[in-house]
C-alpha cells in the first residue's frame, strides 16, 4: 500500500502476532510483533568528547501498539533475517537510514522464550551525516532526540525499561 509523501507500508513473511508469557511474570498472555521475533535500531550520535548527545526516535503512529509513544525504528524479523540485518532494514524503511551510515557497536535481547526483540545499538559513522526522516506510515515524526529530553517524552514501556542496559552497550560495557 502506497501512502501520499510517505511511502508504502512494508510487509513480509514475519509479520504476525506472537502470543506468549513473560517469563518470570503473570501467567497473562502478552501479544508482540513478530513471527520470529523483532529488532529496531537505536542509532546515537556523540559530542566531540565522545559522550552520547543525541538518539533517532520514532514517534509512533497512533494505531499502532503502543501508539503515541516514542522508541526506536523497528519492527519484525523476516524468515531466516538475522537481528541486525532486520534493524538496519528496519530503520532504513522507517527512518531513511542508510545501513553503511552505521556503525553497530553491540545488541541487547529482551527473551520472552518464544519471542524476541533485538535492540541493535549503533553509533553514526565517521564521516557519516544521518538525517532521519518519517518514511511511512508507521511514524508521526522521527527525528534526533537529546538525552536531556528522553525524560519528557512518552517512550515505549519496553525502551523506557531497556534504556540502562541500552547505555551500557552504548558506552561499550
Amino acid at each position: 500500500m502506497l501512502i501520499p509523501g510517505r511511502g508504502a507500508v512494508h510487509r513480509h513473511g514475519g509479520d504476525g502476532w506472537v502470543a506468549c508469557t513473560f517469563p518470570g511474570g503473570d501467567d497473562a498472555a502478552h501479544r508482540h510483533w513478530g513471527l520470529f521475533g523483532a529488532a529496531g535500531l537505536m542509532l546515537v550520535r556523540r559530542s566531540p568528547e565522545g559522550v552520547v548527545s543525541d538518539v533517532v526516535l520514532q514517534h509512533r503512529a497512533l494505531w499502532s501498539h503502543h501508539g503515541g509513544t516514542w522508541g526506536v525504528p523497528g519492527g519484525a524479523l523476516d524468515t531466516g533475517e538475522s537481528a541486525v540485518a532486520g534493524a538496519l532494514r528496519e530503520s532504513r524503511e522507517e527512518a531513511g537510514i542508510d545501513p553503511a551510515h552505521v556503525r553497530v557497536v553491540g545488541t541487547h535481547v529482551l527473551d520472552h522464550g518464544v519471542w524476541q526483540y533485538t535492540t541493535v545499538v549503533g553509533e553514526v559513522a565517521d564521516g557519516a551525516d544521518v538525517v532521519p526522516s518519517a518514511n511511512d506510515p508507521e511514524s508521526l515524526e522521527v527525528r534526533w532526540v537529546g538525552v536531556g529530553e528522553l525524560g519528557s517524552l512518552r517512550l515505549l514501556p519496553a525502551f523506557e525499561a531497556a534504556l540502562p542496559a541500552l547505555w551500557r552497550v552504548a558506552a561499550g560495557e
